[in-house]
């Protein structure tokens, strides 16, 4: 698969995702803590570059040369 996730969307999902993760491991107790763990998805798409949902509707932020290019 090719990649589709750019170097600063790479950053932003790490941190969201470290942000989801400490809130369910560190943040108030509120019953809902367990949605904090969906910031594993962000990590892994940030990790793979590749993100499933941005193949669906055609979207890279990435930067990658054209190899047809002159």
């Amino acid at each position: 698969m090719e990649q589709n996730v750019g170097s600063s969307d790479k950053i932003l999902r790490i941190m969201i995702g470290i942000g989801l993760i400490s809130f369910a491991n560190f943040g108030p107790e509120t019953g809902y803590n367990f949605i904090g763990w969906i910031g594993i998805v962000p990590l892994v798409t940030a990790f793979l570059g590749i993100c499933p949902g941005y193949i669906i509707f055609g979207i890279k932020t990435n930067r990658t040369k054209d190899s047809t290019a002159g």
